[in-house]
């Protein structure tokens, strides 16, 4: 019989998670493999269709839950290749919530200046810039105008795109073809690689089961690549340590499926999942109203009709980020475009039957998605999430044979949450309808319930043991050397983009990981650079270091 393949870590999942863990420990000395579950998709193969089995369909994962949808990403890189590299830092009140459990969520060690330096480390690997308003789209343009109409801000977002490579062809949701977008393709994975990692795609792990040594077993099947209900084999890879990062809706589920192998499970994992307080708000335009309105005009056409051009989100409404308002009451509001193949699913209208996802009104409203304009707000939602018994294989039952699932998530939102949405929505309403510059049209949950492009907290870190999946260096309790990195370990939602946030976290963890291999024998160190060789931010967090590894 032969031996088992064996690695010092076994990381699952390849997006910020698990890309920043594979780079900084394959740095570092351990010897470490990526299981990815999704293809690993070039940057000359991103296509610019809609077609089943393009890279469009291959690098999605969308899940239908009861009550609540994930849309991520399903292939190497994870979700920096389907993001729209937008990149703020979460507000300071977002770290002192108290959320559903009435008291702070987060952990004592972690508040907006503590992880200061660890945005900074994922800022300088990216990087991430501050855009300017000369490289703003024109939908962004029009967006900021009507919130200066209406009385708002607006600002340029931080974003993960280098301006000189981006063509504006807006098909960034599903990769970027021209490298201008930085998603980890460019930066921590092939770094990692470069220094041994192996990345392994179109691995699906199934479950973890303990070896005699103390370590893990990881069992995977591989998937076909053009049908992924289809197994083409199976596996399992031995390791001293687990990184589980493959996002907040597949990360639980995996623990889940895990428990009749490692014992019983934390109570907090899959529970308290929040869908970042997520809404969407399609907004018609009037054109003769935003010229006569907004004063803006165009040479070759309508004054507006240009949404299809551009970048997806660059400009940011945060006038509601306010820590002096009621927990509930704070939201961002963003312009966004979908394309038209999803945008078209995503948009609704009322008409006097109810009927908002069919008919002659939706005919209509078709017609002129040139017109749309979309206002994507993120709010405080109350973590009403629940994961139900996990699906036979994988993260869903898949409905089709790429990008659709029926998963196991329960979602039935509180008054809170409802509140923040019905504020939001009603702010977006009144900053585009002033004046008769815009028909909007709310998202209703009526179809497929609430939906989420930024899932987390389904095994979230914190203080207490009975809300809380991870401790707070993200080691799994009762299970050691299990560690999560992904969205799910952020306890709540932070009213914007979590990228960064889930990146920064991800970096604090690593000292805490390294200090676990180095205890279990393996030879490995902490320091790397950034992936391009710069160190101004890595000296600026090594004082730090001490305090994240257990003596």
């Amino acid at each position: 019989m032969s031996s088992p393949e064996r690695a010092d870590v076994i990381v699952i999942g390849s997006g910020f998670g698990g890309a920043i863990a594979a780079y900084h420990l394959a740095a570092g000395g351990a010897k470490v493999v990526v299981l990815e579950r999704g293809p690993w998709v070039k940057t000359d193969e991103f296509e610019h269709d809609f077609l089943l089995g393009s890279s469009y369909t291959r690098v999605f994962d969308f899940v239908v839950g009861d009550g609540m949808s994930l849309l991520g990403g399903n292939c190497v890189g994870g979700g920096s290749v389907v993001y729209f590299a937008t990149m703020p830092r979460a507000p300071r009140f977002v770290f002192e919530r108290k959320g559903s459990i009435g008291r702070r969520m987060w952990p004592a060690a972690i508040d907006r200046d503590s992880l200061e330096p660890w945005y900074d480390r994922v800022a300088e690997a990216l990087p991430v810039r501050r855009q300017g308003w000369d490289v703003v789209t024109y939908s962004g343009g029009v967006f900021a105008a009507a919130c200066d109409h209406a009385g708002r801000t607006a600002n340029p977002a931080p974003t993960a795109i280098d301006n000189d490579l981006c063509t504006n062809c807006n098909w960034m949701m599903s990769g970027c073809r021209f490298d201008a977008k930085r998603s980890l393709l460019l930066n921590y994975l092939p770094a990692a690689v470069a220094h041994g990692a192996q990345i392994r795609p179109l691995h699906e792990v199934q479950y973890l089961s303990r070896t005699d040594d103390g370590g893990y077993q990881v069992h995977y099947n591989v998937i076909d690549e053009e049908d992924y209900r289809v197994t083409a084999g199976s596996g399992t890879l031995e390791a001293k340590i687990v990184v589980m990062a493959a996002g907040a809706g597949a990360t639980p589920v995996i623990l889940q499926r895990s428990e009749p192998h490692l014992g019983e499970m934390p109570h907090a994992v899959g529970r308290y999942f929040s869908g970042n307080g997520e809404r969407l708000n399609t907004a018609v335009l009037n054109e003769d109203k935003v010229a006569e309105v907004l004063g803006l005009s165009r040479p070759d056409g309508p004054a507006y009709g240009a949404s299809q051009i551009g970048k997806g989100p660059c400009v940011a409404s945060w006038d509601n980020l306010d820590g002096s308002l009621p927990e509930y009451d704070r939201f961002s509001l963003e312009q966004l475009y979908f394309p038209p193949g999803l945008g078209t699913i995503l948009a609704q209208t009322p008409t006097a039957d109810g009927r908002t996802w069919f008919g002659p009104e939706k005919k209509e409203m078709l017609r002129r998605w040139q017109s749309w304009l979309t206002i994507f707000t993120m709010s405080e939602d109350d973590n009403e999430g629940v994961f139900g018994p996990p699906p036979a294989t994988g993260n869903s039952v898949r409905i089709s044979q790429q990008m659709l699932g029926r998963g196991n998530l329960g979602y039935v939102p509180t008054a809170n949450t409802l509140h923040g949405w019905e504020i939001s929505d009603a702010e977006a309403k009144r900053v585009m309808e002033k004046d008769g510059l815009a028909t909007v049209l709310p998202w209703t949950n009526d179809l497929v319930g609430a939906y989420t492009v930024h899932p987390l907290a389904s095994c979230r870190i914190g203080d207490d043991p009975g809300t809380s999946a991870l401790d707070d260096r993200h080691e799994l309790r009762g299970h050691p050397g299990v560690f999560v990195t992904d969205g799910s370990a952020v306890p709540g939602a932070l009213t914007v983009n979590p990228a960064l946030t889930i990146a920064a976290l991800a970096e604090r963890s690593i000292p805490g990981i390294v200090r676990a291999l180095r205890d279990r024998g393996v030879d490995v160190g902490y320091g790397a650079p950034a992936p391009d060789g710069d160190t101004a931010a890595r000296d600026a967090v090594l004082p730090l270091v001490r305090d994240l590894v257990r003596e």
